[in-house]
């Protein structure tokens, strides 16, 4: 038996017809015969029919072969690729080595799905990382001793990112943060000032330094007990001498500013600085007259000279949005203080409270817990207790509401004060950084190693996957809700301002092309869901790969990791 298809045409019309027909001999001659119309049949049934008199043998679809396990594949593929095009693993070390790989993967593995170095070693099998890297069967000893083998190779790898990305006379934030510690055995765990809100518990301290579009360039880890200011000079130190800038303008927080800093940044051949007054140093300013409040009667930016700051520029800077919160905010803080002083008030008038050290242990956690304490006259005795608000003394503070001083020693030519007030509010990109650092996109706490070497590893390790978080952010701005061009405002002092663009976005949830716009980890989610199959046909010891098919978006967002050019 044997599929015959023929093609009769009459006129302009063809004809086809599709036969099952036997062939037989009769009397010595060959005959046909037809045993059934196939014509009426889809073509994959005529074919199946065919390939069967031919003696192919068919099983079920379902049957034909087993998919042994699936792996989320598109965030690896993601973070790979813009880690590739990084030359990530060349700047951690020149020669290929499992170490290398190692850190490769744990960057890359912070990235996506951030976790402790227990968690990352399992983890590296729930996805195609491990055999993408070839360093399947890494257990959390061998991610140790990876770390112990890039903390050996943190100032090379700090030097390439300085090459890479420093030029002479730029711009260069610096910040310190905080991030609570599990455990005491480590030597640099321990108390001070926490930024986590975690008071009483131990704390590292960790110096950041960033480039002006706030790329990561080096981090350096300190005692927590260390005060901000005395991470400084070490910071001035590895710019001129490890990076050999033979100028940089360093733009630092208010925090790091004492006599013995400003007398080094002074002192400093080649280093420019901008930064900021404190509040007592503004106040008194203003006492002595230096510090004009009608000068923001028609403008918001202005410069003046003290001679407490020789040789110093003074930029005055007034935001009336700022003043108006701190105005607002104030009050609440003395409405609220008001409230529980009321309340012991009334206490000590019922006589349930009574005697001027049991009132005062009463009072001194009231106006301390707010801060209040200097905005209220207090009135104590055995039988009796009087608060009321120094009104005049408030005032006097809120005439200052909303302005800030910056100071540097750059000349008028160097930079002029609008670019030395949105060099300083560019100190934000370090402080983006930190956050992203802490929260869940990377998850740096909290740090539970015990050996000082490893926090180190850990703080780095962090650091270089913040590096691969930005450029990936940089390139899916499009997809996610960041803004892809804001906008420069042409008042420095203003607050900023996102793009029309941007607006839009938030409001939607839709971007520009109309789809639905993501947030930088639901859109690694969705990327998680491109899987890797290992598939293996039906009486068949060999197994192949094959990735599901991309969805639009994930086509998209792969595109854009690979062709987006990257930020000089």
């Amino acid at each position: 038996m044997h599929v015959v298809t023929n093609h009769v045409r009459h006129g302009e019309r063809e004809y086809t017809s599709t036969l099952l027909r036997r062939s037989y001999r009769e009397g010595g001659k060959v005959r046909k015969e037809t045993l059934a119309n196939l014509s009426h049949l889809p073509p994959q049934a005529i074919e199946l029919i065919r390939g069967a008199l031919r003696g192919e043998s068919y099983v079920p679809a379902g049957e034909a072969f087993e998919i042994e396990r699936s792996l989320p594949a598109g965030h690896v593929q993601a973070a790979l690729s813009m880690a590739r095009r990084l030359d990530l693993a060349r700047l951690l070390d020149r020669s290929p080595c499992r170490e290398r790989d190692l850190v490769m993967a744990m960057v890359c593995e912070r990235v996506i799905a951030p976790a402790s170095k227990l968690a990352s070693a399992r983890a590296l099998q729930q996805s195609t990382l491990a055999s993408e890297l070839g360093v399947e069967g890494a257990d959390e000893d061998d991610l140790y001793r990876a770390l112990d083998w890039l903390l050996d190779r943190q100032e090379r790898i700090e030097d390439r990112l300085a090459r890479r990305h420093l030029r002479d006379g730029q711009l260069v934030f610096y910040d310190v943060s905080s991030s609570y510690f599990e455990g005491r055995s480590c030597p640099l765990a321990r108390l001070g000032y926490s930024r986590d809100g975690k008071r009483g518990t131990p704390q590292v301290i960790y110096g950041l330094l960033c480039d002006k579009p706030g790329r990561p360039i080096a981090v350096e880890v300190f005692s927590g007990a260390l005060h901000d200011d005395a991470t400084l000079p070490s910071q001035i130190e590895k710019l001129k001498t490890r990076f050999h800038l033979q100028s940089v303008v360093v733009v630092a927080d208010r925090g790091m500013v004492t006599k013995a800093n400003m007398q080094m940044l002074k002192d400093t051949e080649g280093v420019g600085w901008i930064t900021a007054l404190k509040a007592p140093q503004i106040k008194k300013l203003a006492r002595d007259g230096a510090l004009q409040l009608s000068l923001f009667d028609e403008q918001n930016l202005a410069e003046i000279e003290s001679e407490d700051y020789p040789g110093e520029r003074l930029i005055v800077c007034r935001n009336p949005l700022v003043a108006a919160e701190r105005t607002r905010k104030r009050e609440e803080l003395l409405r609220a203080t008001e409230r529980e002083l009321q309340q012991i008030a009334d206490r000590v008038q019922k006589g349930t409270l009574t005697g001027a050290s049991e009132i005062g242990l009463a009072v001194g956690p009231a106006v301390k817990r707010y801060r209040m304490r200097k905005h209220f006259d207090l009135q104590i005795t055995d039988q009796s207790f009087t608060f009321e608000r120094k009104s005049e003394q408030i005032q006097t503070e809120a005439t200052l509401d909303g302005i800030y001083i910056l100071r540097t020693g750059l000349a008028e030519e160097e930079r002029s004060r609008s670019e030395v007030v949105r060099s300083y509010k560019g100190l934000e990109q370090a402080e983006r950084a930190f956050k992203t650092l802490k929260g869940p996109e990377l998850e740096i706490r909290p740090i539970h190693h015990h050996l000082e070497r490893r926090v180190g590893a850990h703080v780095l390790l962090c650091m270089l996957a913040y590096y691969l978080t930005w450029h990936l952010k940089a390139a899916w701005a499009p997809l996610i809700f960041k803004d892809e061009s804001p906008p420069i405002a042409t008042d420095p002092v203003a607050k900023a301002t996102r793009s029309a663009a941007a607006k839009r976005k938030a409001q939607r949830k839709r971007t520009i092309s109309g789809a639905p716009c993501h947030s930088y980890r639901s859109l690694l989610s969705e990327l998680a869901t491109l899987t890797r199959n290992t598939i293996r046909l039906q009486h068949a010891e060999a197994s192949f790969h094959k990735l599901s098919e991309p969805t639009s978006l994930q086509a998209h967002a792969l595109d854009l990791v690979e062709h987006t050019l990257l930020t000089t």
